[in-house]
Formats: structure tokens, C-alpha cells, sequence
């Protein structure tokens, strides 16, 4: 079988299930594992140039208006490619290329080109995603084998989460200028790891939120994950926010509990990887309880003088 994947998750899923060989195109943002980047692009951002999250909000907000598209697709070489699989998504228009346009490309594709949209909303669907991917390539023991591992760490944070003293009230930046509130499978995340989510509603679209909604919200702990930036990207995006009084009068500001998070890798993709972004959110929330990952994907940030 020869696959394409046009989502990032989906790549981390089919390498999961040992299909890495299968997987004959990706996008330009599948960089995990690292043998992904060693696959020909068949997409491209459509986005000039690097910017910072208010410039490219804006940017996101006139092409979705003018309906253009955010990702282009290279036509010819999807059909040399000859993809007899293609993984795409309907969910969001900003996180891959535009579902009518994957359609309209397998349609003049020769052969026989199956395009399958993963559309999880919560973490259980992310799961189903994984047994889907395993049941249409073939793999159906391995997705089960993978599932079940995931939901035995999934199941080991929430058993730990409970013996915590408190459950503090959480708010899950997804965006930073202007501020979004995270949903899809982001509150599930925070309720297993032992948080109560103030702001974010489980299974709904991210939305806009406003500081004064931030502000009444007073979430005790702060955790940043902008969707599609590292933790240094958005460290960086994050100090021109840093100076607003709303922010700083946040309970989370003054007590130092405040992280920044791989939102990109651990938080955006519902892939495997969502179950480390779990266990990091855990040692975000209960430090005490939970040990510290790697800092290359979790930052905290010291109370202001």
C-alpha cells in the first residue's frame, strides 16, 4: 500500500503502527518521527514569510474570509506518487490543505485513491483515529496494541491525579495574540490530569477569548501551548503579553505557575504523542506528584519581582 499523509498526526500514527515504508508523501510540516522529513512534501504554506501570532492570525482570518486557501498542494507530484491512501481532515481549514481540494486531486489521480478524513474531537476519538488507520492499511493488532498502551498511561495519570490535594483551576492558552481558549480534546487532558479547565469547553472548536474573560476566569495555573509553535517560538511571543496588568494580576502570574508547553508536538496533533502531552500537563498542574519531562518541551516561568 502506498500513503499519503496530508496531516501531521497522521504521519506520527502510520509510523506508530510500523508503516513508515508504506508512506510514500507528506506535508511540510511532518517532522516526527524524524524519518518523516526524509519523505517528498506534497504540500506547501501558502502564508508568507515568518510572523509573530497577531500578524499571522490576521493573515489566517483574510484568507478563510476571501476563501483562499492557507496550504497549496503539489498536483503533480501527488500523482507520481501514485497514493492508493490518502489521509487528510474536514476538522479545521487551518490545519491542512482544504478537504474539496484533496478531493478534486484524487478525482484525476489514475487508479483507485481512497481519501479518508480523521476527524477526532476528543481523546476517545483520537484513539478510534488510531484503530481506523489500522483497520484500513491492514494493521489492525498493532493499532490495537498501540491503543492499549495509551490507555494504560492515560488511565496511570488520572489514578495519580486523584490522590492530589486540590484540583486547580487551569486555563490552556492556545493562542497567544489574541488569546484563544483551547477545546477538542484539550479539557479532557486537564480533567484526567487533575485540573479543572475555566475557560476551554471539551470537544468544541477553539475560540477567541478576551482578557477580561481571562481575567474574571483567575486560573491558578497558566500552561501555553500555541497551536503550531515550540516551546522557544512561543516563549518568545509570549513576552509582549507578559506586560498587560490583566495578565499580571492573573492568580497563576503571581504564584509562578505559569509553563510553556510544545504546543506543536504534544498538544495540537491528536496523534500518539497526545498521551506525552497528558503527562506533561500532569507535571504542569501537580509538580509534586508528577515528574518533570524534558525541558526541551515544558517551561516554567518564575513569578514577576
Amino acid at each position: 500500500m502506498r500513503i499519503v499523509s496530508l496531516l501531521p498526526s497522521a504521519t506520527e500514527i502510520v509510523y506508530a503502527l510500523g508503516l513508515g515504508d508504506s508512506l510514500v508523501g507528506v506535508t511540510h510540516e511532518c517532522d516526527y518521527p524524524p524519518a518523516a522529513r526524509t519523505k517528498p512534501a506534497v504540500t506547501a504554506s501558502a502564508l508568507a514569510g515568518p510572523a509573530d501570532s497577531a500578524t499571522i492570525d490576521r493573515l489566517v482570518v483574510a484568507s478563510l474570509h476571501d476563501h483562499r486557501g492557507l496550504y497549496t498542494l503539489d498536483e503533480r507530484l501527488l500523482r507520481d506518487l501514485r497514493p492508493d491512501l490518502i489521509l487528510t481532515q474536514e476538522l479545521c481549514e487551518v490545519c491542512a490543505v482544504a478537504y474539496p481540494e484533496v478531493q478534486r486531486a484524487a478525482r484525476i489521480l489514475p487508479g483507485e485513491t481512497t481519501v479518508v478524513s480523521l476527524e477526532p474531537g476528543t481523546l476517545g476519538d483520537v484513539l478510534d483515529t488510531i484503530t481506523l488507520v489500522g483497520g484500513l492499511t491492514g494493521r489492525e493488532a498493532e493499532a490495537a496494541a498501540v491503543v492499549a498502551g495509551l490507555r494504560q498511561r492515560m488511565a496511570a495519570v488520572a489514578a495519580r491525579a486523584a490522590g492530589a490535594p486540590a484540583r486547580p483551576r487551569v486555563y490552556c492558552m492556545e493562542w497567544i495574540d489574541p488569546p484563544f481558549r483551547a477545546g477538542h480534546w484539550i479539557p479532557e487532558m486537564v480533567d484526567l490530569a487533575g485540573g479543572e479547565e475555566v475557560l476551554g469547553r471539551a470537544g468544541e472548536r477553539s475560540t477567541r477569548a478576551t482578557w477580561e474573560e481571562i481575567a474574571h476566569a483567575a486560573p491558578e495555573v497558566v500552561v501555553v501551548m500555541p497551536c503550531g509553535f515550540d516551546v522557544e517560538r512561543a516563549a518568545r511571543e509570549l513576552e509582549a503579553v507578559r506586560v498587560r496588568m490583566e495578565w499580571r494580576r492573573l492568580p497563576a502570574v503571581s504564584r509562578g505557575a505559569v509553563w510553556i508547553a510544545d504546543g506543536s508536538a504534544y498538544f495540537s496533533r491528536p496523534g500518539p504523542r497526545i498521551v506525552d502531552g497528558l503527562e506533561i500537563l500532569a507535571h504542569a498542574l501537580h509538580p509534586d506528584l508528577f515528574p518533570a519531562p524534558s525541558q526541551e518541551c515544558l517551561r516554567g516561568i518564575s513569578a514577576p519581582t
